[in-house]
């Protein structure tokens, strides 16, 4: 029956809690404020950042001598340089601060990735890299998401893999599983690389803040260690995961997976492969660029044979409808090897892969070869290369007529501009100065594109396509008129679509922009813009601008 009673004091436990928890709320309210503060500051700072950058550029373009040359380089890569250090440290902070969006819009994936690797290539080959794209070829293009983002993290990626690397290839491999029953698409996005690799204990280390993997061997390499930090919180907001694999010494490869709504199926039918075209020889000197090459193909339904140089390819002739070939190799390159085949009697087509296309087209033995294309290869560019060199196809080139284009523009400069962006395409290319001298070309030249200026005297655009529209119901099918306007504010779009125009272009005008309406807008009666032969149209285009220039 007796009592026993302990007591404590813990009078000092909750004071050092209290004081724990004031100083834990205390450095959380100075981390957001922190936050906030550069995530406040981003115009602030990045505007006179690109005003120093740009106008190292516009420097460069004058006439400088070598040293003065070397210390307007030596700013614009410093100002790139500590821009891409200010992102960073800004994009990390409005994650932190919760101020960052996604904005979901519509967009072309394959494009966004090929466009990253063709602004890279320069450095890629300075390093003597090759970057290589592998898209599912049976994978949709369109999807919906923040296109801004998954670019972000794309170029993250991409850019440390040809940072730590320097031999071998880069490749950007892209594959998934769409799921009809919800209409999205599950996705991996993976980037391989043969660079030095990441050691084992230190592979999650990586994608902490300002954390780079520290040993001798990679201390040379700059930067400030957010950039996969960022990534993994930007693919965290999008709903998805980011992983790495790594062989030190051998290579990394990094990967994210995310879920898309699909914006556009794929059209299955585009993937036919025309007939007369069974087996193809591959000719490329990359193992990797060469399997990719392989299953594309193989997917599509061709036979394959392939082999790692041009001495190789002359003596596996047999039976071949076509040659794919790289254009730069040792030794014999893409077009010597097409020389070689003519001169050898053989005549199957050849179409030449080329990451430089303005050397190809320029070399004395492009009149060998059936077509060029840009290297990486998208889907579209391939299939469309195979579908010009089939048997049927140039049966069809042989009997077919030049593109009708017409540009309605009342400047003269932008006349010649014109005229310069699209001289190298075999097209027939008429001018109207107003809108009424375009609706009377449009019934005189039977165009099957129209480009309209939209701010003209007397007759501006809008009225000259409501005309045009006019003419089209009494008779004839529909033309696509494509809008050329420095008019870019939210709401004038809807309004130029609305008077009946088809696309909308703005100033100042991109050529690739226009060549792609050319492009999407060719007749079957037609022949494709972009021949072989091209100094036909070269030289009436050509005759045109050099008019625009005198009167200029």
């Amino acid at each position: 029956g007796d009592m026993v009673s302990l007591a404590l004091d813990i009078t000092a436990e909750v004071r050092s809690k209290e004081v724990l928890r004031r100083a834990k709320h205390r450095a959380e309210a100075a981390s957001r404020a922190k936050s906030a503060f550069l995530a406040n500051m981003s115009h602030e700072i990045r505007t006179p950042m690109n005003g120093v950058v740009g106008m190292a550029e516009l420097l460069m373009e004058t006439g400088l001598t070598a040293e003065q040359r070397l210390y307007a380089d030596t700013i614009r890569n410093s100002g790139e340089a500590l821009l891409v250090i200010i992102n960073d440290v800004l994009d990390y902070s409005k994650i932190e601060a919760g101020k960052l969006v996604l904005h979901q819009e519509a967009f072309d994936l394959e494009r966004a990735v090929l466009e990253l690797v063709m602004l890279m290539q320069a450095n890629a080959r300075s390093k003597g890299l090759d970057l290589l794209v592998d898209y599912d070829m049976f994978l949709p293009s369109r999807f919906t998401g923040d296109p801004g983002r998954i670019r972000q993290v794309l170029t993250n990626l991409m850019g440390n893999a040809m940072k730590f690397t320097s031999e071998g290839h880069v490749l950007v491999r892209v594959v998934g599983m769409p799921f009809e029953a919800d209409g999205q698409a599950r996705l991996h996005i993976t980037v391989e690389d043969t660079g030095i690799g990441i050691a084992p204990d230190k592979v999650q280390h990586i994608f902490g803040e300002f954390n780079q993997v520290e040993d001798a061997q990679n201390r040379k390499f700059e930067g400030t260690g957010l950039g996969l930090s960022i990534s993994k919180k930007l693919v965290a907001l999008m709903g998805g995961d980011i992983w790495v694999e790594s062989t030190e010494g051998r290579g990394s490869s990094f990967g994210i997976a995310l879920t898309l709504p699909v914006e556009t199926p794929l059209d299955t039918e585009l993937l036919r492969v025309p007939p007369g075209i069974r087996r193809v020889l591959i000719v490329e000197p990359n193992e990797t660029s060469r399997a990719v090459l392989e299953k594309q193909l193989g997917v599509l339904g061709l036979e394959t044979v392939a082999c790692a140089s041009a001495a190789a390819a002359l003596e596996r002739l047999e039976e071949v409808d076509l040659v794919l070939s790289d254009h730069h190799m040792r030794e014999m390159d893409g077009m010597e090897l097409a020389e070689a085949l003519r001169e050898g009697g053989h005549d199957m087509p050849v179409i030449v892969l080329s990451a430089s296309i303005g050397s190809a087209e320029q070399d004395p033995a492009r009149r060998f070869v059936q077509a060029v294309v840009q290297k990486p290869v998208s889907r579209p560019d391939l299939l469309a290369a195979l579908r010009s060199v089939a048997p049927e196809a140039a049966e069809e080139a042989e009997a077919s007529r030049a593109m009708r284009v017409l540009a309605a523009e009342d400047n003269r400069t932008n006349r010649l501009v014109f005229s310069k962006m699209v001289q190298a395409l075999d097209i027939e290319l008429e001018f109207a100065e107003d809108g009424a001298q375009a609706v009377a070309r449009f019934q005189s030249f039977r165009p099957d594109i129209v480009f309209m200026d939209i701010s003209m005297p007397g007759m501006d655009g809008k009225e000259a396509t409501a005309h045009i529209r006019a003419i089209e119901e009494r008779g004839g099918g529909h033309v696509p008129i494509v809008a050329m306007t420095a008019h870019a504010m939210d709401g004038d779009e809807a309004g130029i679509i609305g008077a009946g125009l088809d696309h909308y272009l703005t100033k100042p005008l991109r050529k690739e922009a226009i060549l792609g309406q050319i492009r999407e807008a060719r007749p079957k009666a037609a022949r494709p813009p972009e021949m072989p032969d091209q100094s036909d149209g070269a030289r009436r285009n050509t005759g045109l601008a050099g008019e625009d220039m005198a009167a200029t």
